[in-house]
């Protein structure tokens, strides 16, 4: 199987100039929503309950919002917008012209849309930090973090780009799949307050270790389920990261 060159920054860096030009229309979307959540949720309903895991409910959730929008800022790089780069702007067409071969155009996709996970997990991670909601100097590691997520999030999408028909496609993943994941992933309930063995295929659920690793790290709760979580993580970037270049392979091939 081919895999691909140093040359994939090039994609990179054309992705990253783009997002620069129009950061102004992207970022403040990107901001606003998960602090209105994070605010509305935390106070809004956090009025009515107690304490979470010997915190307050907006202390709970502050995590799980970092991780589930890095999650989404991935998803929908490599979904919407490579799709619209590969199929209406016929960008990948016009990059595979040159000395980059398509593993490369592949993987500067998936590390750009790693790239805006870490972004966004960050900004979100600073904003919460400014409400005080953040406990542990082991916080500093959640950019890294949310880039090895972002990692597992975009080669997933990118690999559902790759064999879908039609933009409209995109509502079975979102619809599916990444919507019920934000909600059984432990970001606004504890996995304990779920049936067994509901709890059991939460873990199943890439989210789940990402909002587990992300909240050990907010609150200092340093144990051995995070190294197994860590763990997951990579093993899912090691899996789908080839099956995702292969895939794009074919498809661009055709």
């Amino acid at each position: 199987m081919k895999t691909f060159s140093w040359r994939f920054i090039r994609v990179w860096q054309r992705n990253r100039d783009v997002f620069f030009r129009l950061w102004h229309s992207e970022l403040p979307g990107a901001v606003a929503e998960p602090m209105i959540i994070l605010l509305a949720m935390g106070f809004g309903l956090g009025a009515f309950i107690g304490l979470v895991n010997g915190g307050s409910y907006i202390e709970f959730i502050a995590p799980g919002i970092i991780a589930s929008y890095g999650m989404y800022a991935a998803v929908f790089e490599c979904t919407y917008g490579s799709f619209i780069r590969m199929e209406h702007q016929k960008t990948y067409d016009a990059i595979i012209a040159t000395p980059l071969s398509i593993e490369d155009v592949t993987a500067g996709e998936i590390f750009w849309g790693a790239t805006r996970s870490a972004m966004t997990g960050t900004l979100i991670l600073i904003i919460a930090a400014a409400f005080q909601l953040v406990h542990s100097p082991w916080a500093l590691l959640i950019p890294a973090v949310s880039l090895l997520g972002g990692l597992v999030f975009a080669s997933m999408s990118v690999l559902y780009t790759s064999i879908i028909p039609s933009i409209y496609s995109f509502n079975y993943y979102f619809t599916l799949f990444i919507t019920p994941m934000f909600f059984f992933s432990g970001v606004f309930f504890p996995l304990t307050s779920f049936p067994g063995l509901v709890q059991d295929l939460s873990w199943i659920l890439p989210l789940t270790p990402l909002v587990y690793l992300t909240r050990g790290l907010v609150t200092g709760e340093m144990n051995g389920t995070l190294l197994m979580a860590l763990g997951i993580l990579i093993a899912l970037v090691a899996v789908l990261f080839p099956i995702s270049l292969a895939s794009m392979r074919r498809r661009l091939m055709v």
